[in-house]
């Protein structure tokens, strides 16, 4: 499944998103934002993962959309930029794409912060290339070898003789952190490795490099990139991105998304939160291009 929706795109390219309503309609008699469990009336800002940035403006909008008096403000900027934000107190909900480190639950804990989680969706990993790209799938080990600098020629895996030209997001990134983890074996990015701040870019890098090679989140694909097939068992099957092989297990580099928010404002972000888990929520999931909870 892709989304090619360009207004999508453009929105997600930059990596940051602003969204706010208007408070209140005509006549409406309380205005106070601050009301506790109403959800009606809430203000909240969401901050962090780029993955999980697409899904919470289309979450966030339709509940406005149900709620005139809610105000909620969604910007992105990677997991480890959100979860700061939840230790210092700028945002009310992180966003991540990975789970809390030990060392983030020490800082967190030391901050009087009494974190939560909340399992919001499931998202598949896109390796993507230029669409002129011949090569059409890549096995685990050969992704590695290309992220860690052993495989510099798209000759080795079947291509053009033609350098490759690897993106990744930076170090901030839960994605970046996942791909390390899972696809490379824990294994170091090679120093040559063009970081970038959004998910965003690396879609509109790659589309514009020829010999260029990215991850990306299933959501960001377009027609402007091509999405490649990955095989776990050194070859034998390959499979493609899609929410359904990534809902029925058989594409392998899938991860779980999830919001983050201290205890103190649960009774504020609650009802959002409550709206993401429900049938119209996971709904929004699908149609997003992310793999709902069941």
């Amino acid at each position: 499944m892709k989304i090619t929706k360009e207004r999508l795109f453009r929105k997600h390219a930059a990596g940051l998103l602003l969204i706010t309503s208007l408070l209140g309609a005509c006549g409406r008699g309380d205005t106070n934002n601050t009301a506790g469990n109403n959800p009606d009336d809430i203000t909240i800002t969401i901050k962090g993962s780029d993955t999980v940035l697409p899904l919470t403006q289309q979450e966030a909008e339709n509940y406005m959309q149900k709620n005139a008096g809610a105000a909620i403000t969604v910007v992105g900027g990677g997991t480890g930029v959100g979860i700061s934000a939840l230790q210092e107190g700028t945002t009310d909900i992180a966003m991540a794409s990975r789970a809390l480190k030990t060392g983030e639950r020490l800082k967190l804990k030391g901050a009087k912060k009494n974190v939560k989680e909340a399992l919001i969706a499931y998202d598949a990993l896109s390796v993507v290339v230029h669409p002129e790209n011949k090569v059409n799938q890549l096995t685990r080990e050969q992704l590695e070898q290309i992220f860690t600098g052993k495989i510099k020629n798209w000759k080795e895996v079947g291509g053009n003789d033609e350098v490759i030209v690897a993106y990744s997001r930076e170090t901030s990134s839960g994605t970046y952190e996942f791909f390390k983890e899972e696809v490379l074996d824990k294994k170091n990015y090679a120093p040559g490795i063009l970081m970038m701040s959004a998910t965003g870019s690396i879609v509109q890098s790659v589309s514009q490099t020829r010999g260029a090679i990215g991850y990306i989140g299933l959501a960001y694909e377009t027609e402007d990139v091509k999405a490649l097939s990955v095989s776990y068992d050194q070859g034998k099957t390959f499979v493609a991105p899609s929410v359904e092989a990534a809902k029925n297990k058989s594409y392998p580099i899938s991860r779980p998304l999830f919001y983050f928010y201290d205890a103190s404002v649960e009774s504020r972000v609650k009802p959002f939160i409550n709206y993401v888990l429900s049938p119209e929520g996971q709904k929004i999931v699908q149609d997003t291009g992310y793999v709902p909870l069941s």
